[in-house]
């Protein structure tokens, strides 16, 4: 396979200059966060000229403090908010194939020492070095999401570093978050190098799952909740376990493998419930796995009242925050689905809780957990806060790359 036959619809960006490059200068003081490491540099903290703002979405400049000194080489948007995303801190930095395939190697190599199974995420945007980057990978299959202008102008060059690097047998381009409008970017799936027929395996844990790479949410799969999947499962052995908002089996199913009595997983995509219980069958838990479709609030409320109780009773749902606008509501419904939690929970059992909400900070989240479990006249001790897994590192001058909270809690 070629890129030139499997990447028609690619413009391939022309070879960087960083001589012909286009100079943005910053105003002054508009340098001070991004020397202190923060990748980003804001539309108010550019001096926004003509020349500035006839610049095309995600072309690579050299970023200028306001005293004429480089500050590094960054994607350039001159029509969003977030208008550049550092690269590299050296100006003189060529962007092109070398660079991309030795910031796709570094984290494959760190990849590799964290997971004993090809089957990650393998780049976290801003935290590995190329902002506005995702890709998840399922063995042989990648997955991969532009979520900014510039690295969408950059996929060829992405693509053919990633067949040199992996040789993978198909790359898909997730091109369809909401991410990509707030960057001009239009919406696209498609397979841009081989073929997918059907679901993909995912190996995690000892459990193998399906992932629907091409319709399934974000890329398929959550990779970030791997280690918390296994801590829940450890605590599910001889357990009765409900998994609210169950997606494509990964609590539940795991559960079921390391000894649950009986699960039960609950959401409302046929699609995804299909996907669960191909899973359960594989894994040979079918008899103990029962997976329902029905909307999460509904269905909790209607078995509570019936009187029905759970040992371990999970519940990660979507992200209810897509903006900071959103917080209040998202806040309540984080402490409803607390509420409905302990409601459904036995005696002495164990509610998982998480958020993957970035706007919501994870003080605030715990809150509105305490407040649900108070509000059902329950108590708990916690026994776990967490995150996403090692293979999505954290940008430590980014907050907002710590974006999933996670709380295991004991019950009276």
């Amino acid at each position: 396979m070629t890129i030139l036959e499997t990447t028609e619809a690619l413009a391939a960006p022309a070879e960087d200059d960083p001589e012909a490059r286009p100079v943005v200068t910053l105003l002054p003081g508009g340098h001070r966060r991004a020397e202190t490491g923060h990748p980003w540099v804001y539309s108010n903290e550019v001096q926004m000229d003509a020349a500035a703002k006839a610049l095309p979405p995600g072309g690579l400049v050299t970023l200028k403090r306001a005293d004429g000194r480089p500050l590094g080489v960054a994607m350039f948007n001159p029509h969003t908010l977030l208008a550049a995303r550092l690269l590299d801190r050296d100006a003189a930095r060529p962007i092109g194939r070398r660079f991309l395939l030795r910031r796709l190697e570094r984290a494959l190599k760190l990849r590799e020492r964290l997971c004993p199974v090809p089957y990650y995420r393998l780049i976290h945007a801003e935290a590995d070095g190329l902002p506005g980057l995702v890709i998840d990978r399922f063995g042989q299959v990648l997955v991969m999401q532009a979520n900014a202008a510039g690295m969408d102008r950059l996929q060829p060059t992405i693509i053919d570093a990633l067949t040199t690097l992996l040789a993978p047998e198909a790359i898909v381009l997730r091109n369809d978050s909401p991410a990509r409008a707030l960057e001009g970017l239009g919406s696209e799936v498609r397979v841009a190098v081989g073929a997918v027929e059907g679901p993909v395996p995912v190996e995690e844990n000892g459990v193998t799952f399906m992932a629907d790479v091409l319709g399934g949410q974000k890329t398929g799969w959550f990779f970030d909740q791997r280690d918390n999947r296994r801590f829940v499962a450890g605590l599910s052995r001889g357990s009765r376990v409900i998994d609210l908002y169950c997606y494509s089996g990964g609590f539940a199913v795991e559960a079921a493998c390391s000894g649950a009595a009986s699960v039960t997983g609950i959401d409302r995509s046929e699609g995804a419930l299909a996907l669960a219980a191909e899973a359960a069958r594989v894994n040979g838990v079918t008899e103990i796995c029962e997976f329902r479709r029905a909307e999460v609030f509904a269905e909790a409320a209607s078995l509570g009242a019936a009187g029905e109780r759970f040992d371990v009773v999970i519940a990660d749902p979507p992200a209810f925050a897509r903006s900071r606008r959103d917080v209040p509501a998202a806040l309540r419904g984080y402490r409803k689905l607390a509420r409905l939690a302990a409601s459904l929970t036995a005696p002495g059992g164990i509610v998982f809780l998480a958020s993957c909400s970035h706007n919501v900070p994870a003080a605030d989240f715990a809150e509105a957990a305490r407040r649900g479990l108070a509000d059902a006249g329950r108590t708990a001790r916690i026994l776990r806060e967490a995150g996403a897994g090692p293979d999505h590192p954290v940008h430590m001058a980014l907050p907002e790359s710590a974006y999933l909270k996670s709380l295991t809690l004991a019950l009276d």
